[in-house]
């Protein structure tokens, strides 16, 4: 499928169902990647907490992961679970999840002392607004095909809902870039923002009619086939009309694994790179105002594209908006990832924390354990 023309200059810088992964764990996917890239402990200077049985995954403090808990969080992430999918495959994605659940129970003991709570109101707010593209009996339908009932669903966003609040409190609210900031950083970039031709900064959600061999956005939704490209393009275009974030969407259902990880975002691109893509996506950027989506179908694939602005040829300064605004966008989400990764290893130097299913898997030299792993020194 043909796609548009990658950034040159960035002015400084599965369905309705999926929109239950809220947004902090989505946040949290790079420090838990991070955090599982340490040592599994079994052994700590005071005595690391033991597995009270082989249904217990990981210990953080005393709160333990379950397998149970592991399982029900795959069942809600998959695409369409255990279908197409190996066992090591489905079990390094469970790996995965257990590690970004690690990191989740860190930040729900810091909510229980700083004492962060999701309100019943907040929680009905969000329920609802993750369902509200479907109708009760797609919702009791799909979770049933999952094995998943309203409270799994309730009570995985609650947690969530309060792991995002600690990292609002601890991490994004103290994210402060000054006009000094701003200033310097164009100084160093001064020619970055000279343009040389008039440009339009564009975001894009690609759909391909095939699947790609591995994950490409947070969700890990792929559309396999035209039809389910064609259903899943319409269902974005749907929730965009109904004033979902396109950077969020992108991230969750774009299946351009570049773009994806940055919400879809091209940047700036110049009039002349236009010229070079298919006619009906060019016209599509061409003709469209800052701030309109449009979607256009090429050979059974599909890319919605976001006009965010327009810019003309020549210098720019740090005193017009646009470049303050991206200036400032660009520096707090540098500094907002690496606080964040910071954060939380912080939180794992105070805590004790054991991943029984990595000791597992490693025991077992990389093949998939056949049973729930058990307390260090079993055998596997």
């Amino acid at each position: 499928m043909e796609e548009l023309p990658k950034r040159e200059y960035n002015g400084g810088m599965q369905k309705a169902f999926d929109s239950f992964r809220y947004a902090s764990l989505a946040l949290l996917v790079s420090v838990a990647v991070i955090f599982g890239a340490c040592r599994s402990t079994t052994t700590t200077p005071g005595g690391a907490p033991r597995a009270s049985s082989p249904n217990t995954w990981a210990v953080v403090d005393s709160h333990e992961i379950t397998k149970d808990a592991v399982e029900k969080a795959y069942r809600q992430a998959a695409e369409q679970p255990g279908q197409g999918t190996s066992e090591e495959e489905a079990l390094a994605r469970k790996l995965q999840l257990l590690n970004e659940m690690i990191v989740q129970e860190m930040l729900l003991s810091k909510a229980r002392e700083l004492k962060i709570e999701a309100t019943d109101t907040e929680l009905d707010n969000a329920f609802n607004e993750g369902k509200k593209n479907i109708t009760d009996e797609q919702f009791q339908k799909e979770l049933a095909s999952r094995n998943l009932t309203p409270a799994d669903m309730r009570d995985s966003l609650r947690r969530d809902m309060i792991a995002n609040k600690v990292i609002e409190r601890e991490v994004t609210s103290k994210i402060i870039v000054t006009d000094e900031d701003i200033r310097a950083f164009f100084e160093a970039n001064k020619a970055s923002f000279n343009r040389p031709e008039d440009a339009v900064h564009i975001a894009q959600i690609t759909v391909t009619p095939t699947r790609a061999p591995q994950q490409i956005n947070r969700s890990g939704n792929d559309a396999a086939t035209p039809q389910e490209a064609t259903a899943k393009a319409q269902m974005l275009m749907e929730r965009l009309k109904a004033g979902a974030s396109f950077a969020e969407l992108a991230a969750d259902f774009s299946e351009d694994p570049e773009t994806a990880q940055r919400g879809g975002d091209l940047g700036f691109v110049p009039i002349s790179s236009l010229r070079s893509v298919p006619a009906p996506l060019r016209d599509a950027v061409i003709n469209s105002q800052a701030g309109s989506v449009r979607m256009v179908s090429i050979g059974g694939g599909h890319t919605i594209v976001l006009v965010v602005a327009r810019d003309t040829a020549g210098q720019k300064d740090p005193t017009m908006p646009q470049v303050k605004d991206a200036i400032t966008q660009g520096l707090r989400g540098r500094r907002e990832q690496l606080m964040r990764a910071a954060y939380v290893n912080a939180l794992r130097n105070d805590a004790q924390v054991v991943n029984y299913l990595a000791d597992s898997i490693v025991a077992a030299q990389g093949k998939a354990p056949t049973l729930a792993p058990a307390a260090p020194g079993a055998k596997p």
